[in-house]
């Protein structure tokens, strides 16, 4: 969306302003979720970019969503099945576009011995046998960690993670390459300024001290699944290095998922005779 100044040409809406924030989140949301945006919000080639920051909050939309899912379906149904629609419901909020990025990573690093053959094969849109055997494992592995924990600690795990998540993928935007020139990541990959990844950052750790003070879950849980998530993205961002020299857009939705499942197994990892809650 543009508006016209005095000589008859267009320009792009101010860049300040509550008004313009609002308008990259939207921004973020439309292109991370299935969920609608008004009308009025527009589009210009750099909110894409700078909607970057609020790729955390999204994760909170997506974490709320995830979490009332679980609380009315566990009215009806046992615990494996309300975590399970739940699980079903992010997926489908999100047109599983991180879950198609990690098995395409699968796919790329399992079955591509050169840099360029990797880079060929997650460009492929068919999912071969790495790919839907890692989803498979990855998904089965965040439905059971989210299934052993207590109905608080699920609700407290959800609301950390996706954030969470999603902060470490912005991580790899901050800090290294696109490696493509062309791709559907490429309008994200531009420029993350200091100030942008800070904004990001407290989307992050709002919703850690919240949990922790709110009492869902003790702080060593949180710790240890911080600790886990973040060895799980840090792990991705130096294989992407060493095969890829950067990283894809594919390469964002791996860390996303692989992250926030690190996050659900270190909360768990506690022992519960040590651990309070």
């Amino acid at each position: 969306m543009t508006e016209p100044i005095g000589d008859g040409t267009l320009q792009a809406p101010s860049s300040r302003g509550a008004l313009h924030q609002l308008r990259l989140f939207f921004i973020a949301l439309q292109f991370f979720t299935r969920l609608p945006i008004p009308r009025w919000v527009g589009f210009h080639a750099d909110w894409l970019q700078r909607s970057t920051r609020y790729f955390p909050l999204v994760g909170w939309v997506v974490a709320w969503a995830a979490a009332l899912v679980y609380v009315l379906a566990a009215q009806l149904w046992p615990q494996p099945v309300a975590v399970l629609l739940s699980t079903i419901a992010g997926i489908w909020l999100t047109g599983a576009f991180h879950e198609d990025g990690f098995a395409d990573v699968c796919d790329g690093l399992g079955g591509g011995l050169t840099r360029e053959r990797a880079l060929e094969i997650m460009r492929d849109s068919r999912v071969g046998a790495y790919g839907v055997i890692g989803i498979a494992l990855l998904l089965a592995t965040k439905v059971a960690a989210l299934n052993a924990l207590l109905p608080f600690q699920l609700l407290a795990a959800l609301g950390i993670a996706h954030p969470l998540s999603r902060w470490l993928a912005t991580c790899l935007i901050w800090r290294l390459d696109y490696v493509r020139e062309e791709g559907k990541a490429k309008p994200l990959a531009q420029h993350m300024g200091g100030g942008e990844f800070l904004l990001a950052t407290c989307f992050a750790v709002v919703p850690v001290i919240g949990v922790i003070c709110l009492g869902m879950m003790s702080w060593q849980r949180v710790v240890a699944g911080l600790v886990l998530a973040a060895i799980a993205a840090a792990w991705l961002a130096r294989r992407f290095v060493r095969r890829l020299g950067g990283y894809t857009g594919d390469c964002l939705g791996a860390v996303q998922q692989l992250s926030e499942t690190a996050f659900y197994l270190g909360a768990l990892a506690a022992t519960p005779g040590i651990f309070r809650y």
